[in-house]
């Protein structure tokens, strides 16, 4: 670990990710498939009335579960080198513990008519819920970083560019407002997404559980399970393996919010390079190995590359797992151990964003320089009152007075008066408008934003 480290996950970024190691390393997923055995046996032996355990012998069970640690995690990988089968390995293990704890007599309950995803597809359910957990709790801290900003900044004019060329202004809160909206909805999205497992048996249909429990309905007692012990959605139909909808579901929206993340580091870093925004600096610091004068927006461009990273591995798996050769091929559980380095890649970037963030000051000499300098940028709603009171062609007059040229106040004031057919008291609104106050409803856009939020 840490300097010899493989990954960047558990190495350079070690201490981002380290709160995922207890959920989705080798010691997480071993520790989730003993507390699903562990569950499914007490429901077996004391929900379905077999009458077969009691209230002391369930404490036992609990502790086998609750006491977990590294060097059972250890024992476990042991036992798997001899039966070359990670879930048997889980399976042997707990016997082991049952006999300890004197009860030898339901040994052979473990694992009841399960298969090894019945175990597994619970386990990554339970791993992915909590993941899931984790990118709706950073989330919401870059949303609200970026709602302190637009807040702050709802007022302040800035010049737009479309297609990088100056364009009709809006204002600072706004621009950030429209990623907090973008980020807000993938969240909701998230939270409210219910995580989906299967307990079936080996080919989805209950063959052993109906065989020699015929009586009983293992479809409701299945969703029963599920439901009430995990709280995970039951999905029913199935071949050996969950089809993993519901996976694909949550990282196809991780897929979109880490694309609109790169949209924001882009529009961050190239806000700094127009001078828009500057970073605080801290002593100390190099931005440059030959260039002393640089502060370079690095927060922004890591996130841009780690979120790169992560959508091409969240694109994959999301398509990848929803298929499976017939009813089982084991090609989709080398790609699921790689779960968690999705949500490690996933929120070292978004910190990376929030901590970029965090160092930016605006710049309002920058913003006004623009602003002054495009007095064409009135083209727009001029032309618009052109069309309204029956100017001739409005569009191509302004086209031919203002495209690809310098113009300058009088030049626009010239301009209007020209006009015949808008009334003097138009003109004179027309006159008065300046490219600072050409902002349209930004500012109440940003106020409804909030206002909606509240209402939520």
């Amino acid at each position: 670990m840490g300097i010899k480290s493989l990954s960047v996950l558990d190495g350079r970024y070690g201490g981002i990710t380290e709160p995922l190691c207890e959920i989705f390393s080798e010691y997480g997923l071993i520790k989730h498939r003993v507390e699903v055995e562990i569950e499914w046996l007490k429901f077996i032996l004391k929900d379905l009335k077999f009458d077969k355990i009691d209230g002391s012998s369930l404490k036992k069970l609990d502790g086998i579960k609750d006491n977990f640690k590294k060097s059972h995690a250890e024992e476990i990988k042991a036992i798997e080198k001899k039966t070359n089968h990670d879930v048997k390995a889980v399976e042997y293990f707990i016997k082991d513990r049952l006999s300890l704890n004197g009860l030898d007599s339901i040994k052979e309950w473990v694992h009841f008519a399960c298969t090894s995803d019945d175990i597994n597809n619970i386990s990554y359910a339970l791993m992915l819920r909590k993941g899931k957990k984790a990118v709706v709790d950073i989330l919401e801290k870059l949303i609200h970083a970026i709602e302190v900003n637009a807040m702050e900044y709802k007022s302040v004019p800035m010049m737009s560019r479309t297609h990088g060329q100056p364009a009709t202004p809006t204002t600072v809160g706004k621009e950030f407002i429209n990623f907090a909206w973008r980020f807000s909805r993938e969240t909701n999205i998230l939270d409210n997404t219910l995580v989906q497992a299967k307990i079936n048996g080996a080919t989805g249909n209950f063959n052993a559980h109906s065989f020699v429990f015929p009586e009983i309905d293992w479809i409701k007692v299945s969703e029963r399970f599920l439901s009430t012990v995990f709280g995970l959605e039951p999905v029913l139909f199935t071949t050996q393996i969950n089809p993993n909808s519901s996976l694909s579901f949550i990282l196809h929206s991780m897929v979109r919010s880490a694309a609109s993340i790169i949209d924001f580091d882009r529009d961050m870093w190239g806000y700094i390079s127009l001078g828009y925004f500057t970073q605080h600096l801290k002593k100390g610091e190099t931005g440059s190995s030959t260039m002393p004068h640089k502060v370079n927006p690095i927060d922004f461009e890591n996130s841009e590359g780690n979120m790169g990273l992560v959508i091409s591995m969240m694109d994959h798996m999301a398509v990848k797992l929803q298929k499976s050769r017939f009813q089982r091929d084991l090609s989709d559980s080398t790609v699921l151990r790689s779960l968690g380095s999705v949500f490690g890649y996933y929120l070292i970037g978004v910190k990376n964003s929030i901590k970029g963030l965090s160092k930016l000051s605006l710049n309002m000499a920058a913003l006004l320089r623009d602003l002054d300098a495009n007095p064409e940028l009135l083209a727009e709603p001029f032309q618009m009152a052109m069309r309204t009171f029956g100017e001739q062609n409005p569009y191509e007059r302004m086209k031919d007075l203002t495209r690809g040229k310098e113009i300058g106040k009088e030049d626009l004031y010239r301009f209007v008066d020209s006009l015949d057919r808008v009334p003097d008291n138009f003109k004179e609104r027309m006159k008065a408008l300046t490219v600072h106050g050409y902002t349209g409803l930004a500012e109440q856009l940003v106020e409804l934003y909030f206002i909606r939020k509240q209402k939520k």
